[in-house]
């Protein structure tokens, strides 16, 4: 999308005063810094693109350098650009500090949370959360989401909290200039019907696991990990027969077959699985709370996301 304008003369840089910049427009680098496209950027602020590459151009001619160029069909963000689309982060966090410090000054914590949550994770730690802002001034809106573990992070972009799981560390890929709460650390078990074979062992072993058929996740999910673990550690192909997103449907597959697979430890609550541990492979997933820095100085928001936390330590001391 062509949004040229405002470019500064050959070698040198513009001497335009940054206190007349309207901050909307350093919002909407910030925008299109985090999202991409300009497309996206009016979809996600209720505007039309034509609408959003006219406050381009308005924002280039006030520096007289330009903000974005032509990148195939769409634009980039220059270097002029990605620095006032940090800046902008930077604003944002400021004027978000100001507003926790007056709101706790004025009072308790108050207004509309907006949580995303991936279902397996929301199951056990919900509950516990809104019961604590029952007959208070913070409202939360949830929604359940289940995505590949890369893109948890990219939904701060429209929730103030997600919370989403990583298998490589208590900081999901992507979101390392996000702020980050570790929830839990939950083991990965292979689950059976109570009655199965081989739940009468404390633990399974790869070989045993081998002869067995699988219920799996689609490929790139964290829990698919350990079903890779065990496949290498048998030498030989595991056969899934189904890959499923689901837990809770996963959970009744399994009570109601001889086939196996992955859970994590508390969140499953089906009482007619047995869960065991893989002998050899400590599996484990970590459950976190993610925000872009500027909302989680919101005094509402840092209230849910201890809320969440402490939930999350009343699980694992259980």
């Amino acid at each position: 999308m062509d949004v040229p304008d405002g470019k500064a003369a050959p070698g040198r840089r513009a001497r335009a005063d940054l206190a007349r910049i309207d901050p909307r427009h350093l919002e909407l680098l910030r925008e299109l810094a985090d999202r991409g496209s300009v497309t996206a950027v009016a979809a996600a602020t209720f505007r039309t693109p034509s609408a959003v590459s006219q406050q381009l151009r308005t924002a280039q001619r006030e520096l007289g350098v330009p903000l974005v160029e032509p990148a195939g069909r769409g634009v980039r963000l220059t270097e002029a650009g990605r620095l006032l689309a940090d800046a902008a982060s930077d604003l944002a966090r400021a004027v978000a500090q100001v507003q926790a410090r007056w709101d706790a000054y004025v009072g308790s914590p108050s207004g509309t949370v907006t949580v995303a949550a991936l279902p397996s994770a929301a199951a056990v730690l919900l509950p516990g959360v809104l019961e604590r802002f029952e007959g208070t001034d913070v409202a939360l809106e949830c929604t359940d989401v289940d995505v590949a573990e890369t893109a948890y992070a990219r939904l701060v972009r429209d929730h103030d909290v997600v919370v989403g799981h990583s298998l490589t560390g208590p900081v999901p890929d992507g979101a390392e200039r996000l702020t980050t709460v570790p929830l839990l650390r939950e083991p990965l078990d292979v689950a059976l019907r109570a009655g199965h074979p081989l739940a009468a062992s404390a633990e399974v072993t790869p070989a045993e696991l081998a002869g067995c058929e699988w219920y799996g996740v689609p490929e790139g999910y964290p829990f698919d990990s350990l079903r890779l673990a065990v496949e290498t550690a048998a030498g030989r192909p595991l056969r899934v027969v189904q890959r499923l997103r689901d837990n809770r449907l996963v959970e009744a597959l399994v009570a109601a077959s001889d086939r196996v697979a992955v859970l994590p430890r508390y969140t499953t609550s089906d009482p007619r699985l047995a869960l065991r541990p893989v002998a050899g492979i400590a599996a484990g997933r970590y459950v976190v709370a993610m925000a872009r820095p500027d909302r989680a100085e919101r005094l509402a928001v840092r209230t849910v996301l201890d809320a969440f936390a402490q939930v999350a330590r009343t699980i694992e001391a259980a």
